[in-house]
């Protein structure tokens, strides 16, 4: 295992973090199989396991307290804020009101007095910048959080949370989260150059894209995926952008070969290849997709490789445009480019 500074924090992170999303109901994966899960990860190097209180409606947080119950120390603990817990109305967003909430929440669930990492799950645009960093930066001095970062948020609003925390004294976000993968890589052209230039570090979600670059998705075989049975349209191959992805990972499967690595390794280095990135999370469903996974902790493509992919899949390019998760709200709701 490889092992990198998480942005400015001084804090060591493994290159491969353990996330936690399919630790519930959303992954079908009870407490035995996530304690085997976490168990496997740290004696594989892995140090930060990533939750959020929304993952299985708090579900995933519980499963995760469980199984680092008297190891608390050795890990570095991160979860995350914002997105809707229930239907009551306020009981989503980062207003102050909710995040102290929330976290209060996401402490007693994970069994511990503090978190190392709280993340804003997403921008909330009915909240002020001011508002969140101040909540944020309050949590951090009464020692309930030791650092504060954010996940999917477009580069335009990681600009302005850095002013806003400037501007105002207050603490700064240490992390962004993004999606990025070798078929989605949007976030070269705006994310990751503004987390380089404030010093964020940044851990990489879904770098096996939702599956697709598993080894599992091949054209002339059906798509079993546990994936594919939550969010069929992703693998519709009817789609135009399914189809493209079909045949870049075809495309990707001849060059991992040829380099003597599986997919899931040649997916896996190439996101941590990038400068700008600290660590790309995987989230294992079972013991035996962890074991997979962690065979790319000490991968390091060559230049000739990443210079092959670049060729399936040019820098700066989402193959699933529509996908794209820190898309700017007034290009999908046509009422906020109106007048």
């Amino acid at each position: 295992m490889q092992y990198r500074t998480l942005g400015r924090t001084g804090v060591q992170v493994s290159t491969l973090v353990l996330g936690a999303m399919n630790f519930g109901a959303i992954g079908r994966t009870g407490q035995a199989e996530a304690t085997a899960i976490i168990d496997a990860a740290l004696e594989g190097g892995i140090n930060l396991i990533d939750t959020a209180d929304r993952y299985s409606q708090g579900e995933s947080e519980e499963l995760v307290g469980r199984a680092i119950a008297g190891r608390r120390d050795d890990i570095v603990l991160a979860t995350k804020a914002a997105l809707p817990m229930g239907d009551e109305r306020n009981h989503r967003g980062t207003s102050r009101r909710w995040l102290h909430t929330a976290l209060d929440g996401s402490l007693r669930r994970l069994g511990v007095d503090h978190v190392d990492l709280y993340q804003v799950h997403r921008w909330d645009p009915t909240t002020s910048d001011e508002e969140t960093l101040s909540a944020l930066t309050d949590l951090q001095r009464a020692g309930k959080i030791r650092y504060f970062g954010c996940s999917t948020f477009p580069a335009y609003r990681l600009v302005q949370a850095e002013w806003a925390a400037r501007e105002h004294h207050l603490g700064r976000y240490v992390t962004e989260q993004p999606s990025y993968s070798i078929l989605q890589r949007g976030i070269e052209t705006h994310v990751l150059p503004v987390t380089a230039q404030y010093g964020l570090g940044v851990l990489a979600w879904s770098p096996l894209a939702s599956g697709w670059l598993s080894g599992a998705v091949r054209a002339g075989r059906e798509i079993t995926t546990h994936r594919a049975d939550v969010l069929p349209g992703r693998f519709d191959l009817t789609v135009a952008a399914n189809r493209a992805r079909l045949d870049a990972v075809e495309q990707l499967a001849k060059v991992a070969e040829e380099a003597g690595l599986t997919l899931i390794q040649l997916a896996l280095g190439f996101v941590t290849a990038h400068p700008a990135v600290t660590s790309a999370i995987i989230g294992p469903r079972t013991p035996e997709h962890l074991r997979s996974q962690l065979a790319a902790a000490d991968t390091v493509l060559t230049a000739d490789v990443l210079d092959a992919i670049d060729a399936i899949v040019a820098p700066g390019v989402d193959l699933a445009p529509d996908e794209k998760h820190d898309t700017p709200p007034a290009l999908l709701d046509p009422a906020l480019r109106r007048r």
